[in-house]
């Protein structure tokens, strides 16, 4: 199964970290964050990971080149200047990914969680993991009840974290478009499961936020799944 990190965003709410640096090379524990996501999918069996690249993509070419110093093979989704947003940048990636179900997981988090994630049922179009709400996102994104996601019910928070068949963006257009609209869809279709997270999860999405992790040096593996 192959994986996608979402890396191409500018970072906004991050500046000035992320004038000079893009936010997936922000170190973390002395290594550039996204060098935590590849050790994960490594250790996990994935072998080819695809990346996108916007801002300052080329700082990203340059620190991680091929992947083989973190085992495994790295191909690029360049999405020139102006970034395509979550959707949009799935969609231009999607003949790197291949036909089968793929892994996307955001580059502006640091997670516990055991990968790889559940074998997605035939009937599902896509697997979230949820987390518990944090401080900064209170009213949460999506329901989760008996293993499925809802529009309405008590919201947990999407964790960045999900796995994709090809057939969620058969509709779509190439062009920047975000994700959440098009999960809604598949969610109010009644075509999205998901599981639940209770152990170590961040969201480096602040400077604040940046700040309380960056010297993070372990991620609990917590098992608990719900």
């Amino acid at each position: 199964m192959n994986a996608m990190i979402l890396a191409a965003g500018r970072g906004e709410r991050l500046r000035p970290l992320t004038d000079e640096l893009p936010k997936p090379l922000l170190p973390v524990a002395g290594r550039p964050l996204i060098a935590w996501h590849l050790q994960s999918l490594a250790a996990a069996g994935y072998q080819r990971v695809v990346i996108n690249i916007s801002w300052l993509g080329e700082r990203i070419v340059d620190a991680i080149g091929d992947g083989r110093d973190y085992g495994v093979s790295i191909a690029y989704s360049d999405e020139g200047e102006v970034a395509l947003e979550t959707g949009g940048g799935i969609v231009r990636a999607l003949p790197l990914l291949g036909k089968d179900p793929f892994l996307v997981m955001n580059g502006d988090i640091i997670s516990g969680y055991p990968l790889p994630p559940p074998a997605l049922q035939e009937k599902f179009l896509a697997h979230l993991v949820m987390v518990p709400n944090p401080a900064h996102n209170p009213h949460g994104d999506f329901a989760l009840t008996g293993g499925r996601l809802k529009l309405h019910g008590e919201r947990r928070t999407f964790s960045g974290i999900g796995l994709y068949r090809p057939e969620l963006f058969s509709d779509c257009e190439d062009g920047p478009f975000p994700l959440a609209p098009l999960l809604s869809k598949a969610i109010a279709s009644g075509r999205v499961s998901g599981e639940l997270w209770h152990g170590a999860w961040y969201d480096v999405g602040t400077p604040q936020r940046y700040r309380a992790v960056r010297d993070l040096t372990g991620l609990c593996q917590d098992p608990e799944r719900s």
